[in-house]
């Protein structure tokens, strides 16, 4: 007896490696790759600067007991680059409510290592910022971005109940964290978590009598720490007296302009053999005498491509949040690299900040790959949707809605 075959429509089911795809192809459609071409280039002029400071660091921290290879931080960068590349598509493959949540866990993990650093920190060059476990990390360098992440967030709450005291929560935060960071000490840091949370505040549209009251006493605070923090006091007043020839800020502006507009040849360079820190403070100063200015000049042009990049992302984005999380990270990135070019410079204070992305790092050189991650997911858009009037009523409607 023979069976009439079924009728039924049969079950598709679904192939993972299929939805993989295409997830990814929405993922490749979506995100910025103006952005993401831009930062792979500034990597690889990393690559190049960090290739020309090694011997100079490689000689300076070399023992009888033991002598490092030229290019000994050259290879150990394009392994940090490499893990840092891979955080970098990782944070940037999560969708904005992941990568909402996943900020705010880890700056609360980065908060509580904070609170163990001063116990039991690795103390280097007199101050006490790193945790070793299996390998060494600054938790300071992971908090920047969470940070700003988790302080767009709280600015944000205002859309949904403007009664709520977002500035007193994000004030509370940032003081937590100031006073944790002055204990290590790094004032450096502290001035930038400041000055973070003062470009967000302003942006989230917050009360600016209320803004200019907490403004000014966290900026007491800062000059009052400064008069007890004796090695910020005397880079300060070193800076204000115009150093001297053995100062290492003197020492990187002749460095910087010492190749000229078109440098002395990779590798040949000579002052950056006496410069410390050749690698990573300093590696500006290493890019203009082997460079030149020319290319000094290049790199700056870089940030600024950067910076702007996001900023006219930003004119089709209409969620508060991601609004203020990008214009957070921004100004975090383009703050830290125009810092550390104004010290090579001789225009501001010496603050042991490395240049993103360019200078040699371990964890310095992950967490900025992480940042742009998160730059990357949160500038995020579908290409196809056009852009639609901001509506501050759908905006509240959209933030509450998750």
């Amino acid at each position: 007896m023979s069976t009439a075959p079924s009728l039924q429509p049969r079950s598709i089911r679904a192939n993972p490696a299929i939805d993989r795809k295409r997830q990814l192809r929405i993922w490749w459609r979506e995100i910025d790759r103006v952005l993401l071409a831009l930062v792979l280039l500034l990597m690889a002029v990393g690559t190049l600067a960090v290739a020309a400071s090694s011997p100079a660091s490689a000689r300076r921290l070399s023992t009888d007991g033991v002598k490092l290879d030229d290019l000994h931080f050259f290879w150990l960068h394009l392994r940090w680059q490499a893990l840092g590349l891979a955080v970098l598509v990782g944070t940037a493959l999560m969708n904005r409510e992941m990568m909402r949540r996943g900020s705010i866990v880890l700056a609360g993990l980065m908060l509580l290592a904070l609170l163990l650093v001063p116990i039991l920190g690795t103390e280097v060059n007199g101050a006490r910022r790193w945790l070793h476990v299996g390998i060494s990390f600054q938790p300071s360098e992971f908090l920047k971005p969470t940070f700003a992440v988790t302080l767009a967030w709280v600015l944000s709450w205002k859309l949904r109940d403007p009664a709520l005291p977002v500035l007193w929560v994000s004030t509370g935060l940032l003081m937590v964290i100031v006073a944790l960071l002055m204990l290590q000490p790094n004032l450096g840091e502290a001035i930038l978590f400041v000055g973070l949370w003062a470009v967000m505040v302003v942006l989230a549209g917050l009360p600016l009598k209320r803004f200019w009251q907490i403004g000014g006493a966290v900026l007491l605070g800062l000059a009052a720490v400064l008069a007890l923090y004796e090695n910020g006091r005397n880079r300060l007043l070193s800076f204000m007296g115009g150093g001297s020839a053995y100062d290492q800020v003197d020492l990187a502006n002749r460095t910087l302009t010492g190749g000229g507009w078109t440098g002395s040849g990779f590798w040949l360079g000579s002052n950056k053999m006496r410069l410390p820190e050749a690698h990573t403070d300093y590696i500006f100063s290493v890019i203009g005498e082997e460079f030149g200015l020319l290319v000094c000049g290049i790199i700056v042009a870089l940030y600024l491509a950067i910076v702007l990049r996001v900023l006219i992302r930003l004119v089709e984005e209409e969620r508060m949040f991601a609004i203020l999380a990008a214009s957070g990270l921004t100004a975090l990135f383009g703050a830290q690299a125009f810092i550390n070019i104004l010290v090579n410079l001789q225009l501001f204070p010496s603050k042991g900040m490395t240049l993103p992305l360019v200078s040699y790092g371990g964890s310095s050189t992950i967490a900025q790959c992480f940042t742009i991650g998160l730059l990357l997911c949160v500038t995020r858009r579908n290409p196809f949707i056009s852009r639609e009037k901001f509506d501050l009523r759908g905006s509240i409607e959209k933030e509450a809605a998750g």
